[in-house]
């Protein structure tokens, strides 16, 4: 994981019905070499993947055009190599192995988020994500120490909901001279100093360490877990659109105790709370006519966990791909016939001028939930902007009173034509 100082390098709301991920690049500069700790304003892999397509082996893209914003399904488009391998459906996952990279399929993503408290209660959020995408299904025979079939982005955002401050980061680098990878065992992904790591020499994911840093901002956490991982979808197959391929393997640890160092624009301070990983791979896209997605993690005061996401298209009819995973304190699957996400609020960013929902009611199963933004402003706008933020979660469970916090990603607004709130 040693990042060496090379000499080529750039310059560092329709309601959902009842019932996962992508940000942009901005434009780089052509040549060897990818920018160290970009301070463009940036969980969407498929961004990420639409950017790289103008990767060569050797060097770095052509700056995207500018004067028009790609919209989500346009990133998402199919992939023109047949060579890699599609998921169709479901297959054992079996761990450590499937911790991971996947490189046969071309997108893949590690994905922590996690509500944290200081010592004196003081709320914070946060978000580092690992995006890897393969360039070739079949890596070309280069000797340039610089070549690589995969590269990989980086997002770690910080909520600090006392100072009402939202912040994130972007790194993006290639797989090659150790400036970014994946091992297996023990587990670790990073890109420059950025990293996600098990304790050496041990063939578990859990206690892992998350490390990010970025000027004032940074964090250094420790995740512990005994818990099994959840499988989404069918054995962690998650349908994702009609044709062979529109797919994903998922699997997620929704619950997992967290303690270290944060720093939010001052002094570190030393925290304690709760994360989310997920951990995705797949090769197609979504399914035609997905404009982009709503995601929930909400873990609740009771014990349970609830994860659902809706696939959205221009008009407001659920997709039958719409998913909904809600497990007790022991990851056991709790009895669930579907709950109505309706939106209680707006909010227009004034980065980009999107309209998102803002707020909502979750009720169904028995659960009857209020679902707040702990800041409103917690978008990152890269090449194409998005929501993802920390939130806070009252309500009631079969009448008792329950509470929890969670994570909310909203993608796929700042492609959508201007509207009036409501």
């Amino acid at each position: 994981m040693h990042r060496p100082d090379l000499p080529c390098r750039a310059p560092d709301p329709q309601p959902l019905s009842r019932v996962g991920a992508p940000p942009r690049l901005a434009s780089q500069p052509h040549g060897c070499g990818l920018p160290r700790g970009s301070r463009v304003p940036a969980k969407a892999w498929a961004t990420f993947g639409l950017w790289l397509m103008g990767w060569s082996v050797g060097c770095a893209p052509e700056p995207l055009p500018t004067g028009r914003t790609p919209a989500v399904h346009e990133l998402m488009a199919q992939t023109s190599d047949a060579n890699f391998a599609r998921v169709e459906g479901p297959r054992e996952l079996t761990f450590p192995a499937d911790h991971g990279a996947h490189p046969r399929h071309q997108l893949e993503w590690w994905y922590f988020t996690g509500n944290l408290e200081g010592p004196a209660g003081e709320p914070f959020g946060f978000q580092l994500t690992f995006f890897r995408r393969a360039l070739q299904a079949t890596p070309r025979v280069s000797e340039s120490a610089w070549a690589t079939a995969q590269v990989y982005l980086a997002h770690f955002t910080i909520s600090d909901v006392a100072g009402q401050r939202f912040r994130y980061f972007e790194r993006s680098s290639r797989g090659a001279l150790g400036l970014a990878g994946v091992e297996k065992a023990p587990f670790a992904v990073w890109v420059e100093s950025w990293s996600a790591q098990s304790a050496p020499a041990s063939p578990r994911l859990f206690p892992l360490r998350l490390r990010a840093s970025e000027g004032p901002w940074s964090l250094d956490l420790e995740l512990s877990t005994e818990a099994a991982p959840i499988l989404q979808g069918d054995r962690g197959y998650s349908p994702k659109g009609p044709e062979p391929g529109n797919a994903s393997h998922y699997y997620s640890y929704p619950r997992i105790e967290t303690r270290g160092h944060l720093q939010a624009g001052g002094e570190r301070v030393p925290v304690t709370g709760q994360a989310w990983m997920d951990h995705e791979w797949s090769t197609s896209a979504l399914g035609e006519g997905v404009v982009g997605w709503d995601w929930f993690s909400l873990q609740l005061s009771d014990g349970s966990n609830l994860m659902t996401f809706r696939l959205r298209r221009p008009s407001p009819d659920p997709t039958p791909w719409d998913a909904l995973n809600w497990t007790d304190a022991a990851g056991r699957p709790l009895p669930a016939d579907g709950v109505d996400i309706v939106p209680l609020d707006t909010w227009r960013s004034p980065h980009t001028g999107a309209l998102y929902p803002s707020g909502w009611r979750v009720v169904g199963s028995g659960l009857d939930l209020e679902v707040r933004p702990q800041l409103r402003d917690q978008e990152l706008n890269v090449s194409t902007a998005y929501w993802e933020g920390s939130v806070r979660v009252k309500g009631t469970r079969d009448g008792a009173a329950v509470g929890g916090r969670g994570y909310v990603e909203l993608v796929g607004y700042a492609d959508a034509p201007p509207k009036k709130a409501p």
